[in-house]
């Protein structure tokens, strides 16, 4: 387990709660100070504005009719500052009720905070919310230059004076924990303000505007997502709570600002700072369960819960989506429903794992440079036999077999993309058996997995290592890769998509293949099956300018690196592409590695390690570090 940051560092002054600034606040005053005497720039947008329509809407006046003087609270989101103006204070970007009032809508309000290392994350939650027309948001930054980041961009943005380091805040670490208690603080600082909160984390994206849906429930002093994986129920209306088992997740929960809630939300922070070994979800589930199971007298949805005197809801999984219904399950589509949000929960390769999700389903923003590689993209149609996919049992020997045939075919494509400098659009990926952290019988019992299914990248490649920049001297060069879904993607230029050239493979012996190629316009380059480096690179020389090389198979289209060296490297790098899959019911060890050169190794099977000697990657057998 990782180490949990000690008690001191999770208790952040606000404020809006203790009402005085003291000591972190003068660091981001010396920044404030330095910044102000030049002139503000916004930096170039990663993504586009909203549209005109939806910064229309977002005007100050749009409550109450009477057109306002603008000011840095109310200014329309992606509206940067004017040009050449100072930096406000420090002191104006405390959050106040002032600040809440100026952006809620309604009476509410939609809040999300993060540090910089989650800058991306932000704009595409903001940028989502803003196409949809909402503009009652608020963003807490934890570190001084998201706050200047997000301020220039014109996104609303408050200080939440903790003074937090900007790096990835991987799970269970220290900022990890931080956040958690930061979020607790944060709600207890907005509830007294008397708006509706719903608390968002950045890692899930909003697909339709939920302060209608949340409105349906005035009753609810808390509405709240879960971990559901199994349907309790199929249309739109909210969880059965009775049939709920997974946990309430609180990446995503709408709280009214009733005496019920603000007490929770009071004994919420008091119990994880008395104790720093508490992970913020897991408090709030027991608190929650203290006292919980009578029914709300004619809402019959709402259940009493925490004193007994709390309304709680469950949101439908279905529709307030986590990683697992929507991306592995497609709940929403199957009962024909329309998805609110989607929380990228479920997932197996951290924050790069979360963002690659996103960038597959199309919902994630991201700078016109990812649309661009420079020296073009390589993709191929994956050409799996119908027997792999459809036919015998979904057992963990056809799983493998099916997923290992696609993996020969992807080594090959990531060597010719390493040879040719180009960036490889990875296939959709094919899974007959689910991913979990615990053993299972090849999917949930009860959920509404179809199989076979098209799975997440992260299910089977450690998306986070193939995007390290791992030394070159021992790996080889960087291959740079993108989602399935690249080429669909609206936002690929459309000189990019238009430069296009098929490729198709043939008969090194046969008269077409032969053929000089491109002799008719607009007819694919023929490549000789078992092409060497050379021939590789002298038939793809003249088309160098081109975007993007479609081949028709992969299927023994590189005869291989000859150069020792080159070879040692390359596998080296690809060897440690890929993960596991887990697990086996009833067994100590029950996962089972994949293995990118499971060809090479006669009589391989797909078993898990029979030790705790034996449990390791593959890829560790070169060194022997398991030893």
């Amino acid at each position: 387990m990782a180490p949990w940051c000690p008690a001191e560092s999770t208790k952040p002054v606000f404020v809006g709660i203790y009402g005085a600034v003291i000591g972190g606040f003068a660091v981001s005053a010396l920044f404030f100070l330095l910044s102000s005497f030049s002139s503000l720039a916004a930096p170039p947008l990663p993504i586009p504005p909203a549209s005109a329509a939806a910064a229309a809407a977002n005007l100050s006046g749009a409550v109450s009719g009477v057109a306002q003087p603008e000011t840095m609270y109310n200014r329309p989101i992606w509206k940067p500052p004017p040009r050449r103006e100072r930096m406000p204070a420090p002191r104006a970007f405390r959050l106040t009720r002032e600040m809440v009032g100026a952006r809620a809508r309604g009476g509410a309000i939609v809040v999300t905070f993060g540090n910089h290392a989650f800058l991306d994350f932000i704009l595409t939650w903001v940028r989502h919310l803003t196409d949809l027309g909402v503009d009652s948001l608020l963003v807490g930054a934890m570190d001084t230059k998201l706050l200047r980041e997000l301020y220039l961009r014109g996104v609303p943005v408050f200080d939440m004076g903790s003074r937090m380091a900007t790096e990835d805040a991987v799970w269970g670490s220290p900022t990890f924990h931080k956040m958690g208690r930061e979020k607790v603080l944060l709600i207890n600082a907005l509830l007294p303000f008397g708006y509706e909160l719903l608390m968002c984390d950045t890692d899930m994206v909003w697909l339709k505007n939920p302060l209608p849906y949340l409105a349906r429930y005035p009753d609810a002093d808390l509405l709240t997502s879960s971990d559901q994986v199994i349907p309790t129920v199929t249309d739109d209306s909210l969880e059965n709570w009775r049939e709920v088992t997974g946990a309430y997740n609180i990446g995503i929960f709408h709280w009214r600002p009733t005496e019920p809630a603000k007490r929770l939300a009071k004994d919420w922070k008091d119990l994880l700072l008395s104790d720093d070994t508490l992970w913020d979800q897991n408090a709030f589930n027991d608190l929650i369960h203290k006292k919980f199971g009578y029914p709300v007298v004619g809402e019959d949805e709402l259940v009493y819960s925490y004193d007994g005197k709390l309304k709680l809801g469950v949101l439908p999984a279905s529709i307030f989506c986590s990683g697992h219904t929507y991306f592995v399950q497609g709940m929403y589509q199957q009962l024909r429903l329309e998805p609110y949000a989607v929380h990228t929960t479920f997932q197996y390769a951290g924050t790069a794992g979360k963002r690659h999700r996103l960038r597959e389903a199309m919902l994630f923003f991201d700078q016109p440079s990812y649309y661009d590689s420079p020296g073009g993209f390589l993709s191929f149609r994956p050409n799996i036999p119908k027997s792999l996919l459809l036919d015998g049992a979904h057992t963990v020997k056809s799983h493998f077999a099916l997923v290992n045939y696609q993996l020969k075919q992807i080594r090959t494509a990531l060597a010719i993309a390493s040879l040719l400098k180009r960036t490889l659009v990875m296939p959709p990926l094919w899974c007959r058996l689910d991913r979990m952290w615990y053993g299972h019988p090849g999917v949930l019992e009860g959920t509404m997995t179809r199989q076979p299914f098209l799975c997440p990248m992260d299910h089977v490649f450690e998306v986070h290592v193939m995007l390290k920049d791992l030394p070159k001297e021992e790996f080889g060069p960087h291959i740079d890769f993108r989602e399935y879904s690249f080429l669909e993607n609206p936002s690929l230029p459309k000189q990019v998509k238009e430069s296009f050239l098929e490729v198709e493979l043939c008969d090194e012996h046969s008269t077409r293949c032969s053929t000089t190629n491109r002799t008719n316009k607009g007819a694919p380059v023929l490549l000789p099956r078992n092409s060497t480096e050379q021939t590789l690179l002298d038939i793809f020389k003249p088309y160098k300018d081109i975007k993007i090389l479609q081949f028709s198979s992969m299927v023994n289209a590189f005869r291989g690196f000859s150069d020792a060296a080159v070879d040692t490297k390359f596998r080296n790098r690809v060897k440690r592409y890929v993960g596991l899959w887990c697990c086996v019911q009833l067994r100590e060890i029950g996962h089972i590695y994949y293995d990118m050169y499971w060809d090479e190794k006669p009589g391989w099977k797909p078993l898990p390690p029979q030790t705790k000697v034996e449990d390791h990657p593959p890829w560790l057998e070169l060194s022997g570090w398991y030893r």
